[in-house]
């Protein structure tokens, strides 16, 4: 596994002191018990976190060919509009659901059909929550060809993505933190091993 650059290492340790990854027993949306959670939504209380995470998605960026970023509500709003910021992106969002008032819009933001947009998202799991956001880009004439997150949690998503078409980018995949914080001593090798069985089981 490729080992964390400096800024990565960086990024991994604010991860951790900010709780926005845990270790122990918390039970999932799905019901499953995991021994790790990754909460990104409390990044919002730590602007230096934000801003780095930002400029984390810049090199990926920065080789794609596309008009206008898509942050993908609620998580990923603040980090895109922060990448919006950093790199001087147009941004744009698609709604969780449309407005039923004004002008009733399903995306918000100014765009035109025919744009290539890049999807940002915090995480990526089995790809679900992408495919329903991507389809609501493409359904107003817009076109998208990557899905750049923060972290890959390595549960099939970049393969349901690639299956379709679409090209994952991750800044940090679950594997290399779990190495990173292992090699570390950050976190007992106890949870890293449960964390790591977990996820193998889960795939």
């Amino acid at each position: 596994m490729t080992k964390l650059t400096p800024s990565q290492q960086s990024l991994a340790d604010g991860l951790l002191s900010a709780g926005c990854i845990k270790f122990g027993e918390f039970t999932l949306k799905s019901g499953l018990t995991s021994p790790i959670y990754i909460d990104l939504r409390r990044i919002i209380t730590h602007p230096k976190l934000v801003a780095e995470i930002a400029q984390a998605y810049l090199p990926i960026l920065s080789i794609l060919q596309f008009s206008r970023i898509a942050g993908l509500p609620y998580a990923a709003i603040p980090i895109a509009t922060a990448i919006c910021l950093a790199g001087n992106y147009p941004m744009i969002y698609p709604r969780k659901e449309a407005k039923s008032y004004g002008t009733k819009a399903e995306i918000e933001g100014e765009y035109h059909a025919g744009e290539t947009v890049v999807v940002i998202d915090d995480l990526a799991t089995t790809g679900g929550s992408k495919f329903e956001a991507i389809e609501k880009l493409t359904g107003a004439g817009l076109v998208v060809k990557d899905v750049v997150v923060l972290i890959d949690r390595q549960s099939g998503a970049k393969e349901s993505l690639a299956g379709a078409g679409y090209s994952l980018h991750a800044v940090l995949t679950i594997g290399q933190l779990l190495e990173y914080w292992e090699e570390t001593g950050k976190v007992e090798r106890d949870k890293i091993e449960a964390t790591r069985k977990f996820l193998e089981q889960n795939k």
